[in-house]
């Protein structure tokens, strides 16, 4: 009877610190569509720099690597919402199996697995940015 309350606050913990993510890979993405903006003002002669060229080259591999990236977040936001969704529905069914005395309780089990199964899959794809997050961070690193 506890557990789905326990699990809404898991989530909600896990959706803050997604959004808080999302917020700043959106950030990240707006400061490097505005430095490739001031990389391409750049004079002829200062565009054939080498270093402006590596710079130019890890701009657009990082912004090609987010947009890979951020599908993830979304997933893992959308995953997390539904959990909450769930298991807000197994409260119900919990309190509808004592209020009318009726027997709620496989639709009570099914909404709080399949919340379960959202917690894993947005887990999963959080799991999956971590890793896009690394490489990107990688290509930043291997350019300086």
């Amino acid at each position: 009877m506890l557990a789905p309350g326990v699990m809404v606050n898991v989530c909600a913990l896990m959706l803050l610190v997604t959004n808080n993510k999302y917020s700043a890979v959106v950030d990240r993405i707006r400061d490097l569509n505005e430095e490739k903006r001031e990389l391409m003002e750049l004079s002829p002669e200062e565009l054939k720099d080498e270093h402006t060229q590596a710079r130019i080259y890890s701009v657009n591999k990082q912004l090609e690597m987010f947009q890979r990236r951020i599908p993830f977040i979304v997933r893992a936001v959308l995953s997390y919402t539904i959990a909450v969704a769930l298991y807000v529905l197994t409260s119900l069914f919990i309190g509808f199996n004592y209020a009318f005395d009726s027997d709620f309780r496989i639709f009570s089990f099914v909404s709080f697995f399949l919340g379960m199964i959202c917690v894993l899959v947005g887990s999963i794809y959080l799991a999956r940015e971590i890793i896009w997050g690394y490489r990107i961070v990688s290509v930043e690193i291997n350019t300086n």
